[in-house]
């Protein structure tokens, strides 16, 4: 049987491991990030499929420092700081790579996703706690374990999204009929390239609705009640409503262009803000706490 410190020197290496595999992924997704700007400066595409591959290898080392993570924790990784952020960047990883199929030569979208997986990456790694600490009985729900996993992994689908809605607002003022691609993109292949930022949201929206009611269910578990307006639940619900208002634009023919797109695009700076600098701090700022009163 194992003795104390045979199991704090087995729990000491795994992290060392785990650590080592964290940082290999952010030089993976750093890697990938400069490569896509030398892409957009260059046009070579040989810069393109190389951001690619190195995109690969980060997803390839975080799968594998998440799997530890879960093995070291005995649950889902993906409730503190440290963890949500990891998954939130594999997440965007994979979820660009997964649509990126579609596209022969269009790389622009991975400048934004590969800075916004590498930028969690280094958040987590300089700005969180790897320790791996009991969790609180409050936080000791499947339900509080589902709504983190379903809206991180939406939050990243919907980054994804904004990436191919900004590179689409960007490039589709320069592409014309019977004239050389530009950054891959042509008259043909355009509308059919945006139509993608629309099917993520699409895809996304049910995965951060599920979200918040498996966030409220959990309330009301722990709480007593399914609603208390705190920072976590108002924020996402904000997010969640300015994608709603996206999907319904998209609907009606006087707002499906630029107007649809802005809708998409205020939704990613929403994740951004609470993602990286956090709901309590946000609500702070903006004295959301004050509605809680509406709900004692």
């Amino acid at each position: 049987m194992l003795n104390s410190d045979s199991i704090l020197s087995m729990a000491s290496y795994l992290l060392g491991i785990e650590l080592r595999l964290f940082w290999a992924s952010s030089l993976f997704y750093t890697m990938a990030l400069l490569l896509f700007i030398f892409h957009t400066v260059t046009r070579a595409v040989i810069f393109g499929k190389a951001a690619r591959t190195a995109l690969v290898a980060g997803v390839l080392a975080q799968a594998g420092l998440i799997s530890l993570r879960a093995f070291e924790a005995g649950r889902a990784p993906a409730q503190t700081l440290y963890e949500t952020l990891s998954w939130f960047a594999l997440s965007a990883a994979v979820a660009y790579l997964y649509s990126s199929r579609r596209w022969r030569n269009i790389y622009l979208p991975g400048v934004l996703v590969s800075a916004v997986s590498a930028g969690a990456c280094l958040y987590a790694l300089f700005a969180a706690s790897p320790a791996i600490e009991p969790l609180s009985p409050v936080l000791q729900s499947r339900w509080f374990e589902w709504r983190q996993i379903n809206m991180f992994f939406s939050y990243a689908v919907f980054a994804v999204s904004a990436s191919i809605e900004a590179t689409y607002l960007i490039i589709s003022p320069f592409v014309k009929k019977d004239c050389a691609p530009c950054y891959g993109l042509t008259a043909e292949n355009i509308r059919d390239f945006h139509r993608s930022a629309f099917r993520l949201v699409l895809f996304g929206y049910p995965f951060l609705t599920f979200a918040i009611f498996s966030g409220a269910v959990w309330a009301n578990n722990t709480f007593g009640r399914y609603w208390s307006w705190d920072a976590g639940q108002t924020w996402s619900l904000i997010t969640w409503t300015v994608f709603t208002i996206y999907l319904h634009a998209k609907s009606v023919p006087a707002l499906t262009g630029r107007a649809a797109s802005a809708f998409n695009i205020i939704g990613f700076v929403s994740i951004l803000a609470t993602t990286f600098l956090g709901v309590n701090w946000l609500a702070g700022l903006l004295g959301i706490p004050l509605l809680r009163i509406y709900a004692l």
